[in-house]
């Protein structure tokens, strides 16, 4: 094969290379169970959730918000728990996502914690892309729920 056959071969499989390496880069976006550690901002920009480790489990809780105080000037607490022993607990340091294991670029069994209405779901975590992280609560199955997107902050 000549040279110049050789680069029309080259040229004609150009977009199939291309399709690869995007396939490829599309895979590797959570191909480390920590990709997904950090801090990440809630889709309301209105708390900062904290996602961390603890064995092979992910966790993640409230380490800020814009609006840390009530109307008194005291912290913010977790009025809405179904748990009346629970409502005066702070909502910084609350745990709103628990016992996530990752599973094939996704992190599920886990549970979310939405403390606006005081009440926990079911969830799974999935990276859009390293700064972009879907989180979608259901009630039982899960297509009967709401996905939010969180901002990666650090």
């Amino acid at each position: 094969m000549g040279g110049r056959d050789c680069a029309e071969k080259l040229v004609d499989m150009k977009p199939l290379i291309i399709l690869l390496s995007f396939l490829f880069n599309s895979t590797h976006l959570a191909s480390s169970a920590d990709d997904i550690l950090g801090v990440w901002m809630n889709a309301t920009a209105k708390g900062q959730v904290q996602i961390y480790r603890e064995g092979n489990k992910y966790f993640g809780k409230i380490i800020w918000l814009a609006e840390p105080n009530d109307a008194k000037g005291l912290p913010k607490t977790d009025k809405n728990n179904s748990d009346p022993n629970l409502r005066s607990k702070p909502l910084l340091g609350a745990i709103v996502l628990r016992g996530f294991v990752y599973d094939n670029g996704e992190w599920n069994s886990g549970r979310i914690y939405d403390p606006q209405n005081g009440k926990d779901y079911k969830c799974y975590l999935k990276l859009k892309d390293p700064r972009t992280l879907n989180v979608r609560g259901y009630i039982g199955i899960s297509w009967i729920g709401r996905t939010e997107t969180w901002t990666k902050v650090r």
